[in-house]
């Protein structure tokens, strides 16, 4: 386990100051001056999780993203216990930051049950391993982005993750609109064992990975390289999640991701995680801000 994943895995492991109260810690999103949206809903899930047992993994959540998180400051995770039923405990989560809510999380929790089985199909994709890693790709962009110490930051951010995309990114096609479809592979980057290998961890990362490229597609559709070029503004809104299946985040895991419309300086997006042997494993909706930077006067 490298030390970036320590870290991240640091960042999850959240204080608990009261019975149902939680505080964890931030690092800066890597190009905007707040919190990266994923850390917080993957936090928040922590606090949920740590109030459920654990034959009850999460099977959904639904979040808000209300104000942007200052990394320096702390978060404190509210738990409210919604409800406790026979196969079904739900959770609302409340994070706040100088004394106001900065995010809103509603989790619901299942015991394993047999039932009806189908799924849509895994797309036909290369394999992970011979496509490009960030280091390998990111530096073939510098010129495109917005400022020196670009790559750096992103890679940084990144530093836990093995995150490959099938198709260039968005910033690797800046005007030239393209369908709007992203494919990436991703793992972390060594594996979960010990204490850190606990299903719930493994649900809350793929939660934090779950809004690293997921508005991609749009950026896609309509030629914008995104926040490391500049040619756009925008922040996550709210974000769903379905579990389906069981899944290992130290394992591949392919996300495959489009956006249905944009309009109205919001985009929506939707994706699919499946296991590398065809399983889906997680569905996954977001709206986002999108709005095309104002020219200066």
């Amino acid at each position: 386990m490298n030390d970036a994943l320590q870290s991240l895995l640091d960042l999850l492991d959240l204080e608990r100051i009261e019975e149902d109260m939680f505080r964890g810690t931030s690092d800066a999103a890597p190009l905007v001056p707040r919190v990266f949206g994923g850390q917080v809903a993957a936090q928040a899930l922590v606090a949920a999780g740590r109030t459920v047992p654990e034959d009850r993994p999460p099977h959904s959540l639904h979040a808000y993203f209300l104000r942007p998180g200052d990394p320096g400051a702390p978060i404190v995770y509210t738990v409210d216990r919604i409800r406790d039923g026979f196969s079904f405990t739900t959770r609302r989560v409340v994070a706040v930051q100088h004394g106001k809510p900065i995010f809103h999380l509603s989790a619901s929790f299942q015991l394993d049950e047999e039932g009806l089985e189908h799924q849509e199909q895994m797309p036909d994709v290369p394999d992970p391993l011979s496509l490009p890693t960030a280091e390998e790709l990111l530096p073939r962009y510098e010129h495109l982005f917005a400022g020196p110490g670009v790559v750096d930051r992103m890679l940084q951010a990144r530093a836990a993750i093995d995150l490959r995309y099938v198709d260039a990114p968005p910033y690797g096609s800046v005007g030239q609109p393209r369908d709007p479809k992203s494919q990436v592979w991703f793992r972390t980057d060594g594996k979960l064992d010990g204490a850190a290998d606990d299903p719930l961890l493994h649900v809350c990362l793929a939660t934090y990975v779950s809004d690293m490229t997921l508005l991609d597609s749009i950026l896609l559709a309509h030629g914008r390289g995104g926040w490391a070029v500049g040619d756009i503004v925008g922040a996550s809104l709210d974000h769903a999640m379905w579990f389906h299946r069981p899944f290992r985040v130290d394992d591949w895991l392919l996300y495959d991701q489009e956006s249905p419309s944009s309009s109205g300086g919001r985009g929506l997006a939707k994706g699919r995680i499946f296991t590398a042997d065809g399983r889906l494993a997680v569905s996954v909706i977001q709206e986002g801000v999108m709005r095309v930077p104002r020219p200066k006067k």
